[in-house]
């Protein structure tokens, strides 16, 4: 049996796509389907080999981050796949037509791509927290730069309209977070998980705020440091090397965390919050900013096709890497360790800490938006990026940007910002009705 035959035959002759194999073979839709529009490479017989050895997700994350198949035609096609379940991929029929193809190097074991990560350690320990930080932002700012544009802003945008262009929307998404912390002249604010300082600065440079952020990245540190002078706020701006458990020169005025509690496990999520209130002045307000899960979420525990694949990386982080409720593919090669959690979770977990939560927004479509923009500029640039990270990485952030685009359009995933206050002797501190209109 030829490899684009063996495909064929686990779709019952009904493919989805085109496939060209490395032995020759190619198998493809009717004439009329739009399904010809995508084509599946199967590049090597170590495609087959990863497949074999790690049935499932893995195998085909692996095959793809290391080159071994590849993808022509728009990703988001791929994510509307209906593919049969491993059961019936996996018959005696199959793996025999199969193993004959691949013959005594079904049974070897590849190494992983090189860039796959392997936590070790604590589950959400400050080691391991650092090491997982480091894997997905120690990149390269450069490749970063390519992907966000010059704002550096590595979360979702607001947008008055699909028109907006990127550098606006992130600008009106900072000033949002500054008008719903009623941020004035003087006061303290902690950026908890700053990136490269977009928030901060913003904050200082625009409503001339006290402000400390906080990041475990280096590279990240460095480079806001940088933008803070040029931006001339550095008297104004700190930004530390800091986990923000090791944080003690509270009390702040306002605090923001945005993008960063997706790094905090569910059983974190306590202390985090305890944390944070404890560094708030009473009366201060606190506004976390996070991809969440919808609370109907029911993955696959043993996502085996591209379909399922793809509805995982949608999903993104789930609930918990290596798990049965999560994606091996983000787990090893995007965000190790990441965690999401349902929104109410989060409402909850902070009011039952002295949090008042007194206001909430989703901001879903306004990510799909973002990423789109993202997932254009890498491809304007994909080559350059290739030179700068190297082929697996940016194979890697490529797809998984499109399936979150994906998933928040289709909301397998969702986006809120959450503000609360700490109350005052049973005051909030806010007007009866409170209008956050950005300025920008």
């Amino acid at each position: 049996m030829d490899v684009a035959s063996f495909v064929s035959s686990i779709f019952d002759g009904q493919l989805p796509f085109r496939v060209e194999a490395f032995d020759g073979s190619t198998a493809a839709p009717s004439v009329n389907s739009p399904a010809n529009n995508i084509t599946l490479k199967i590049l090597s017989r170590d495609a087959l080999v990863r497949f074999v050895s790690r049935p499932g997700e893995l195998g085909l994350a692996r095959a793809y981050v290391a080159g071994d198949i590849d993808v022509d035609g728009d990703l988001d096609a791929l994510f509307g796949l209906e593919v049969p379940p491993l059961r019936h991929i996996l018959t005696w029929e199959n793996l025999r037509g199969l193993a004959s193809e691949v013959g005594a190097a079904a049974f070897k074991r590849l190494p992983p791509p090189s860039i796959e990560a392997r936590q070790r350690g604590a589950l959400h320990s400050r080691a391991r927290d650092k090491d997982a930080i480091s894997h997905h932002y120690d990149v390269s700012n450069h490749f970063y730069e390519m992907i966000l544009g010059p704002s550096m802003t590595y979360s979702c945008a607001v947008f008055r309209s699909p028109d907006d262009t990127l550098e606006i929307a992130q600008r009106r998404k900072v000033d949002l977070v500054a008008r719903k912390l009623e941020l004035k002249p003087g006061m303290r604010l902690l950026d908890v998980g700053c990136g490269w300082g977009a928030m901060a600065i913003h904050a200082a440079k625009e409503y001339g705020a006290h402000v400390v952020g906080v990041t475990l990245s280096e590279p990240q540190q460095r480079y806001a440091s940088e933008q803070a002078k040029l931006a001339g706020v550095s008297d104004l701006v700190e930004f530390r090397l800091q986990d923000f458990r090791d944080v003690k020169d509270g009390p702040f005025d306002a605090i923001s965390s945005i993008g960063m509690s997706e790094h905090v496990g569910r059983r974190s999520l306590s202390a985090y919050s305890q944390c944070l209130f404890d560094l708030l002045k009473p009366g201060g307000r606190f506004l976390n900013h996070a991809i969440g899960r919808p609370v109907s979420f029911d993955p696959d525990p043993q996502p085996s096709t591209i379909s399922q694949m793809s509805r995982q990386m949608q999903i993104a982080l789930s609930m918990r890497g290596p798990s049965k409720t999560g994606s091996p593919f983000i787990e090893r090669y995007v965000f190790p360790d990441g965690e999401l959690h349902e929104v109410g979770t989060m409402v909850s977990i902070f009011q039952a800490h002295g949090f008042e939560v007194r206001h909430l927004e989703s901001l879903r479509e306004h990510y799909a938006l973002t990423l789109r923009h993202w997932v254009e500029n890498l491809v304007k640039r994909f080559d350059e990026a290739v030179e700068e990270v190297g082929d697996q990485r940016a194979r890697v952030w490529r797809l998984y940007m499109a399936g979150s685009a994906v998933g928040f359009e289709r909301h397998h995933l969702e986006i809120h910002q959450i503000l609360c206050a700490k109350p005052l002797e049973g005051k909030s501190g806010f007007a009866l009705r409170t209008e956050f209109e950005p300025r920008f």
